[in-house]
């Protein structure tokens, strides 16, 4: 009789401990699919639209949102990257004295072109110090509809993890103020293959 009766206890026990280890289970699924989808890589998303022009890009480790750091407008106005939270956002570091800057900015302007009236924004910041703003201005205004911004002190670059150093360095930020993207390097952004990641993270703003 005592066998017969300490055996429903350990089966009551070893019951629960499984309903406890599904339970368990089902949380961590739970967990994971909304971490899926409040993360703003999803998962190999944009990885699948590396390909020709922007076989270079990378998606982040880290879901990092956009640094605080303060960059200026053509009025000398301080802009932040918070500003433009709402849209999705191609932020082009470049300069003057960078070749492959140069011959891609072009690409850039008819990106920006192509997405007039979206929420879509190309920061075009130029990294040239304070000798060059005036050449670097005259250039940006070659090129409508970008806008001029700038970043004399070259700060910006270095407050992304890793630093984005190499030029022209370009980061995709999605409308929720997070770096979805990354390219170093020069491309051609006017094409289908710029476009198709732009209009992947504009769908899932």
């Amino acid at each position: 009789m005592s066998n017969h009766s300490t055996a429903k206890p350990r089966a009551g026990l070893l019951k629960w401990a499984l309903w406890g280890v599904a339970g368990l289970g089902a949380a961590a699924v739970v967990y994971i699919m909304v971490k899926a989808s409040t993360n703003p890589e999803r998962g190999d998303g944009l990885k699948t639209l590396a390909r020709g022009e922007m076989s270079k890009l990378v998606a982040p480790a880290d879901a990092a949102p956009a640094p605080a750091n303060t960059f200026y407008d053509v009025d000398g106005k301080a802009v932040r990257l918070a500003d433009f939270k709402g849209k999705v956002v191609v932020l082009n570091l470049w300069a003057t004295w960078c070749g492959p800057c140069i011959i891609e900015m072009p690409t850039l302007a008819k990106l920006q072109a192509a997405y007039v009236g979206k929420p879509v924004e190309v920061v075009a910041v130029s990294l040239d110090s304070d000798k060059d703003r005036d050449k670097a201005r005259a250039f940006i205004a070659q090129h409508a509809p970008l806008k001029f911004y700038a970043d004399p002190r070259f700060k910006l670059p270095f407050a992304f993890t890793p630093p984005a150093t190499a030029m022209p360095a370009t980061i995709i930020f999605g409308a929720d103020g997070v770096q979805r993207g990354r390219l170093a390097g020069g491309a051609d952004w006017s094409g289908p293959d710029a476009r198709a990641v732009i209009d992947k993270v504009l769908g899932e703003s």
